[in-house]
C-alpha cells in the first residue's frame, strides 16, 4: 500500500498481569460481628451490560446494584464512552433496592423442608426500561420485573390540618352516628371537631375530598411475574437463559429441564440421567449453562469430571451428547478421593463460547470446544491441600462447591478458595499470571511475594498448562505465605464483570469489589 515502506508488527507478548485494588464493600463486617445465618451471601450475577449486579443470599432475599459512574448528569452513554476520564476510573456500584424472592416452605407429601436460600441468579433481556431476572432455590423458579413507577399519593383536603383533632382526621370515631340530611347531627353531646376547627369559607358544599393522584416521584417495584414449580424432584443446582430471550434451562441432580419463559405450567425433559435401578447411578448432573449465541447448545457437568455438550436439533430427549470432554485418569493416582475431587462444582462459557472454564475441588480447567482430547490448561488451585484431604473429608469442606468465572475478553479465569482467598490466573498464551488476593480492604495482604513457578507444558498436542501457584506440600497446615488457612471461611461465589477488568465476590455476607 505504501510502497513497500511498511514494517510487519512484530507478534505481540502476553499480557501484563493486573494490579487489582479494592474498589468496594457492602455490608462490611467490623470486627468480632457474628454473621447471621441468613446474611450469608449464595449467589451472585452480573447483567450482560455490567449495569446492574445481583446478589441472592440464604434468606432467600435478592438485592440488587446499579452502576452509577456512568450515568453521570444524564450525559448519554455513547457520549461518556467517548470522553477520556483520568487514570484509575473504574465501575462503582450502589444499592438499588431489595426483595423476598423464597420464603421457607414444607412438602408435606415427602416431609421435606425447603429452604429459602437463592441457588443461582440470571438476568433476562430488559424491556420498557423494567429489569427482569430470575431466581431459584432448592424447587421453584421465580421470574421477576423490577421496575420504577410513580407514586401514588393522597392529595390534601382544603382544611388547616393543624386545627383538626386527634390525628388531623375529621371523623376519628369509629361508633356510627346518626346523621340529619345537612350534615348535622341529634346528639348535639357529640362533637368530635375541636372549638377552634373551621371549614372552608363555602361550608359543607365546598369541602374537597381527598383524591389519589399520581406524583412525579417513582419508586422501584418488585413483582413476582410467574412461578415455576413442581419440576424437580432433586435439588436445583443451575439454571441458564437461552440466547434466544424466550427460554431457559433448569438442571437438578438427574435432569434437565427446558422451559418457555411465558409458561409456567409446562416444561419439557430434555436430559434424564435417572437408570431405571437407582443402585445403579453413578453420577449426577452438578452444573449446566446455555451456550452464549447458539440457541441449539448446551453444556452440562458431572461428577465424575466430565462435561457433555448437547445440541437440541438432534432429539426431543438429549441422551446421547455430541460432544464428550474428560481427562482421563494418571494411571496409578487413584485413591478413595480421587472421584470426590473430579466433581465439577461449576462452567462457565467464555464470551465467544469457543471455551469452556470448569472448576473442579483442586483445579481450574480450560477447554476449546473443538479439541476433546483434553483441556488446553489446567491451573492447580488446592494442590497444597492434598496432604489434608483426609481432614477435609472429615469436616465435609472436600464436597465445597467453587464457582468460577472468566473475563470479558477471555484472557483470564478466577476463583475462589479458603481463608477468603480468591485466584486470577492469565489464560492467554505464554501467560504465567498467578495472582492471590484476599476479600479485604487490603486484597494484596495475602500476595504470594516468590515469582509464581514459570509453567510448563505436558504436551505439545494438548497445550495443557500447569501452573502450581502454591506448593504447601512441606508445612501441610499453612499456604505459600504461611498462613494457616481457614476452612470455615471460604470465597465460593465470584463474577466478573462482562466488559471490564472488575470483580465481585462474596465473603460471608459482605459483597467486595475489586478492579484492575
Amino acid at each position: 500500500m505504501n510502497g513497500g515502506d511498511e514494517v510487519a508488527a512484530a507478534p505481540a507478548g502476553p499480557p501484563q498481569s493486573l494490579d487489582w485494588k479494592f474498589s468496594q464493600v457492602f455490608g462490611e463486617r467490623t470486627a468480632g460481628e457474628e454473621v447471621q445465618e441468613v446474611d450469608i451471601i449464595s449467589a451472585i450475577e452480573f447483567d450482560k451490560t455490567g449495569d446492574h449486579l445481583a446478589t441472592g443470599d440464604r434468606g432467600g432475599r435478592v438485592v440488587l446494584f446499579e452502576r452509577t459512574d456512568t450515568k453521570d448528569h444524564g450525559v448519554p452513554r455513547r457520549d461518556l464512552e467517548r470522553m477520556e476520564y483520568p487514570i484509575g476510573r473504574h465501575p462503582e456500584f450502589r444499592y438499588k433496592t431489595e426483595f423476598q424472592s423464597h420464603e421457607p416452605e414444607f412438602d408435606y407429601l415427602k416431609s421435606l423442608e425447603i429452604e429459602e436460600k437463592i441457588n443461582k441468579i440470571r438476568w433476562c433481556q430488559t424491556a420498557n426500561g423494567a429489569l427482569f431476572l430470575l431466581s431459584t432455590n432448592d424447587k421453584t423458579i421465580k421470574f421477576w420485573k423490577v421496575q420504577e413507577k410513580k407514586v401514588k399519593k393522597i392529595s390534601d383536603m382544603n382544611l388547616d390540618p393543624s386545627k383538626a383533632v386527634g390525628n388531623g382526621s375529621i371523623a376519628s370515631s369509629s361508633t356510627p352516628k346518626l346523621c340529619l340530611a345537612n350534615g348535622g347531627s341529634p346528639d348535639r353531646s357529640y362533637n368530635y371537631l375541636g372549638n377552634d376547627f373551621s371549614f372552608p369559607p363555602g361550608g359543607l358544599p365546598s369541602l374537597r375530598l381527598p383524591v389519589v393522584v399520581t406524583s412525579q416521584e417513582t419508586n422501584l417495584v418488585a413483582r413476582c411475574r410467574r412461578v415455576y414449580a413442581h419440576a424437580h424432584d432433586y435439588h436445583i443446582n443451575s439454571v441458564s437463559n437461552n440466547s434466544d430471550g424466550e427460554t431457559f434451562i433448569s438442571a437438578d441432580d438427574l435432569r434437565i429441564n427446558l422451559w418457555n419463559l411465558e409458561i409456567s405450567n409446562q416444561s419439557f425433559n430434555i436430559v434424564d440421567v435417572k437408570p431405571a435401578n437407582m443402585e445403579d447411578l453413578t453420577e449426577v448432573i452438578t452444573s449446566a449453562e446455555f451456550h452464549p449465541t447458539h440457541c441449539n447448545t448446551l453444556a452440562y457437568s458431572s461428577s465424575k469430571g466430565s462435561i457433555r455438550v448437547i445440541d437440541l436439533r438432534q432429539s426431543a430427549l438429549c441422551d446421547s451428547h455430541a460432544k464428550l470432554f474428560e481427562e482421563p485418569e494418571a494411571p496409578g493416582s487413584r485413591s478413595f478421593f480421587t472421584e470426590i475431587i473430579a466433581s465439577i462444582s461449576d462452567i462457565k462459557f467464555a464470551r465467544d463460547g469457543r471455551y469452556i472454564l470448569s472448576r473442579d475441588y483442586m483445579t481450574l480447567k480450560l477447554w476449546d470446544i473443538n479439541m476433546d482430547s483434553g483441556p488446553v490448561a489446567t491451573f492447580q488451585v488446592h494442590e497444597y491441600l492434598r496432604p489434608k484431604l483426609c481432614d477435609l473429608y472429615e469436616n465435609d469442606s472436600i464436597f465445597d462447591k467453587f464457582e468460577c468465572c472468566l473475563s470479558g475478553d477471555g484472557l483470564r479465569v478466577a476463583t475462589g478458595s479458603y481463608s477468603n482467598l480468591f485466584r486470577v490466573f492469565g489464560c492467554a498464551p505464554g501467560s504465567t499470571e498467578a495472582t492471590t488476593l484476599e476479600a479485604s480492604k487490603n486484597p494484596m495482604r495475602r500476595q504470594v511475594q516468590t515469582p509464581s513457578r514459570p509453567s510448563r507444558s505436558l504436551s505439545s498436542i494438548t497445550r495443557v498448562v500447569r501452573r502450581e501457584l502454591i506448593t504447601g506440600a512441606e508445612n501441610p497446615g499453612v499456604d505459600a505465605n504461611g498462613n494457616a488457612f481457614d476452612f470455615t471461611t471460604k470465597l465460593l461465589h465470584l463474577a466478573w464483570h462482562p466488559t471490564e477488568n472488575s470483580i465481585a465476590c462474596a465473603a460471608a455476607n459482605s459483597l467486595y469489589m475489586y478492579y484492575a
